[in-house]
């Protein structure tokens, strides 16, 4: 019987190579770093893996981290991952945060699924718990009041549209005018592979 509970998404393993070179140019060279929503788990093992100067912290709604514990189980297990902490129960919508400090925020692919106010959850979340000039890094597909959205992600709009009528790809300048709101400044857009972005906020050193 197969009691291995890891479960692999092929986007993830694509993905992981690319996402890592932008967040090794943009994290802090210590502290610890939130992941929000951290799905499968296999982000975290990778990114903790390559980035041992970090705390990795996922978390994850509940009920949605079992495959998450497998994978870092399997990782301290076969790479002696150290810096990779136990994943935690959080959902945006709740009161408390789950930790009362972080030094980053990543969040993949979760805002196009979760509903539009979670934006202003996920910045509020930010607000809170990031020190002055802490770092917030979002990743998936936006949609540009400038241009037209790219036909695989109009598909895949209308596809999280019917499955979830309050899921689809987020504007960009309503991801912006939110960030603005809540303290943060773009410091950096930049194209992905498949018509994803990696859009950078870094929260202002204003107290």
């Amino acid at each position: 019987m197969n009691t291995d509970l890891r479960q692999f998404s092929p986007s993830c393993e694509r993905n992981q190579a690319p996402i890592l070179s932008v967040l090794d140019s943009i994290l802090p060279q210590t502290g610890l770093v939130l992941e929000v929503g951290c799905g499968t788990g296999q982000h975290a093992v990778h990114f903790a893996a390559n980035l041992p100067h970090l705390i990795w912290q996922p978390v994850d709604r509940p009920g949605q981290l079992e495959s998450a514990r497998a994978w870092r189980d399997y990782a301290i297990r076969t790479q002696q991952l150290q810096n990779l902490l136990a994943p935690l129960e959080y959902d945006l919508f709740d009161a408390m945060p789950p930790i009362e400090h972080a030094d980053a925020i990543v969040c993949i692919n979760v805002i196009h699924i979760a509903p539009a106010r979670a934006t202003e959850r996920l910045f509020a979340l930010g607000q809170r718990i990031l020190p002055p000039g802490g770092i917030l890094y979002l990743y998936g597909p936006f949609r540009y009041a400038d241009r037209p959205l790219e036909p695989s992600n109009e598909q895949f709009d209308q596809w999280l549209k019917a499955r979830d009528p309050e899921s689809g790809i987020r504007d960009f300048e309503f991801i912006l005018q939110t960030a603005l709101a809540h303290g943060f400044s773009l410091t950096a857009d930049q194209a992905m592979p498949a018509n994803n972005r990696s859009l950078v906020f870094q929260k202002s050193s204003r107290p």
